[in-house]
């Protein structure tokens, strides 16, 4: 704790000279520098607020352990004892806090996703999964208050998902759903298995912080757009008209098509919505590769490979492969109750982050 403590003084330290910065009237007539200097002051302010109570709580027990030294009467020293107790407690519980607030912050955290899902190996069964998995997220979503809009979806002739594009808005969406990302196995039995076997099929999550125009600027020149006639139902306007957009980004190679919407410049608008969070997340994961093999994260959300999460349905369970984690309660789960197993996922990720704190 030492260490942590010597960091801890240094973000005080820094905290009263933001302070005295935030008076000077050079500063505050500089709005650009106020502003960002106002941020830093308001990012450390949790931290260090805390600090300053740990440094109480100390100075207490301190004081506590003099006067049981000195000598006290019965009555007394079983007071300070108490108190000696309380303050002990207390220490414990601000240097916990204290070190998840010194935790690296994931600047994505606050944002909204992009969610992709698509049926993987399996055929018409894994498309039905893929249905189920965006049922699930779908629930989990209203549970926390969230709304889901559908950017695109492919849809297969038995009903299920051959792929599906949501954008997820609502408080801190990317933190809750970022370990998403993955292959996710089903077991069970098809409905079309007479012999009732059980099958395994996969489908695929891929969780995108949703990346606004100021964060992420697309060159056009990168960017080749084509319109052709939407294919499907729609009547004659679909017909008639070249409204759906292919984009596709010259430098990734990454392509986006859209076709959903009426209009060509809805289809334009959703398109360079996928477009910005896949080019992110393209870069993104490569920065996360490269940070990986220098120090290994503690539950990963590069992999789109990495098999996840296993939904056994015979035996009703569900098991988390990076974490050992078995629910026997796979039912709830696909009814969205995901809250044990994200939290679980989540306590994880900061218990490794902690343990390479304190050995830094």
């Amino acid at each position: 704790m030492d260490k942590i403590f010597e960091r801890l003084q240094v973000l005080e330290d820094r905290y009263g000279e933001l302070a005295e910065l935030l008076s000077d009237p050079d500063v505050i007539a500089d709005t650009q520098r106020f502003t960002k200097l106002s941020k830093e002051m308001g990012d450390l302010r949790e931290t260090v607020e805390k600090f300053r109570q740990l440094k109480e709580v100390q100075g207490t027990i301190e004081d506590d352990d003099e006067m049981l030294r000195s000598g006290l009467d019965d009555e007394m020293a079983a007071m300070v004892k108490e108190e000696l107790a309380d303050a002990k407690k207390q220490r414990a519980d601000l240097e916990e806090e204290i070190k998840i607030l010194l935790l690296p912050k994931d600047p994505n955290d606050d944002k909204n996703i992009i969610m992709e899902i698509r049926g993987a190996a399996g055929g018409d069964e894994a498309s039905l999964f893929a249905a189920d998995l965006f049922t699930m997220y779908s629930k989990y979503a209203e549970k926390q208050g969230w709304t889901i809009e559908v950017l695109d979806k492919n849809v297969t002739e038995v009903g299920g998902f051959k792929e599906i594009a949501l954008l997820i808005n609502g408080k801190s969406v990317f933190s809750k759903l970022k370990y998403e990302s993955g292959a996710h196995r089903v077991q069970r039995v098809p409905s079309t298995e007479s012999a009732g076997r059980v099958h395994t099929s996969t489908a695929t999550v891929v969780v995108m912080p949703e990346e606004e125009d100021v964060e992420i600027n697309l060159d056009p020149k990168d960017i080749r757009v084509d319109v052709y006639r939407s294919s499907g139902a729609g009547g004659q306007h679909i017909n008639k008209t070249s409204s759906a957009v292919r984009m596709t980004h010259l430098p990734t190679g990454i392509v986006v098509a859209m076709q959903d919407q009426r209009s060509q410049q809805q289809n334009r608008e959703k398109a360079m919505k996928i477009l910005q969070a896949r080019v992110y997340d393209y870069y993104a994961s490569k920065e996360q590769n490269e940070y990986d093999e220098n120090r290994k994260s503690a539950v990963g959300t590069g992999d789109r490979s990495e098999r996840i999460r296993t939904y056994n349905y015979p035996q009703n369970r569900v098991t988390d492969h990076r974490i050992g984690l078995s629910l026997n309660k796979l039912d709830r789960i696909m009814n969205g109750e995901l809250e044990q197993v994200i939290d679980a996922l989540v306590l994880y990720d900061q218990t490794k982050a902690l343990e390479n704190l304190e050995n830094e």
